[in-house]
């Protein structure tokens, strides 16, 4: 019997296969067909066994799907086959697109569904220690893309520089000059920063400094996309925190990714 057409974006979390919900574990166990971006951990599609897993992320030198193909893609496969499962990374609706695909699908006469998942600009600067908001040091953090559509660094990144809040850049790091600058324009050349990449994941790296030598800290510790950069008094906070981490690596079970 063919299932009436629907699409779910699925929120994958920030890489650590173990940070998804039990409702995107649910909405994987019934796809009829699963479409994935580069940045979702590849075991999650193991909750997905009778689907079909078709990739539709960028990968260097491969073809890139564009938006528009990816909706087309969407409402053909949920047509023909029933439930698309749409996996992203991170929370579909912290800069994902989930909400196009959604309006799209909406628009098509699909039935649709969402289920969010933890983002990578929370559960990355907590995997290392580092508390978005801290009594008395940061009553507040920004969320902002290095990157617009525009290819250019948001300006919202210049507001963020004047405030005291935690300011936490996705994307950005094709942009550390441009943010070092602005940081430093604005009298922040010692505010800490940290910038953790692949987070959460095996493949973790991490470097931590200034707003003056974080690009140095980078250079040396080989640090690319993705990356999350996260500046604020907030980042001396790991140092206090690693105690913990060290002590969860004890609790049988726990997976380390560290």
């Amino acid at each position: 019997m063919h299932k009436s057409p629907k699409l779910t974006v699925v929120g994958a979390g920030p890489g650590d296969p173990e940070l998804i919900t039990i409702k995107a574990v649910k909405a994987l166990e019934s796809a009829n067909v699963v479409l994935y971006d580069a940045l979702i951990n590849r075991e999650l599609l193991e909750y997905a066994p009778h689907a079909e897993h078709i990739f539709v992320g960028k990968r260097k030198d491969k073809h890139r799907y564009s938006q528009d193909e990816i909706n087309e893609l969407i409402v053909k496969y949920a047509l023909e086959r029933g439930h698309v499962v749409r996996l992203k990374g991170g929370d579909p609706f912290v800069f994902g697109r989930g909400s196009e695909e959604i309006n799209y699908a909406k628009s098509k006469g699909l039935e649709t569904g969402m289920v969010s998942g933890i983002t990578s600009a929370i559960s990355v600067p907590a995997g290392v220690g580092i508390p978005l908001t801290q009594r008395g040091t940061s009553e507040s953090f920004w969320v902002i893309t290095g990157t617009t559509t525009q290819k250019k660094l948001s300006d919202d990144v210049r507001l963020a520089a004047q405030s005291t809040a935690t300011v936490v850049i996705l994307m950005g790091m094709s942009k550390l000059a441009e943010i070092v600058e602005i940081f430093s324009h604005f009298g922040k050349s010692d505010m800490p920063v940290g910038v953790i990449q692949n987070g959460t994941t095996v493949n973790e790296k991490s470097g931590f400094g200034t707003i003056t030598t974080i690009e140095k800290v980078v250079s040396e510790k080989g640090l690319t996309a993705p990356s999350i950069i996260v500046i604020g008094e907030v980042v001396k906070e790991r140092n206090k925190l690693q105690s913990v981490f060290q002590n969860l690596e004890t609790i049988p079970g726990h997976n380390s990714s560290k």
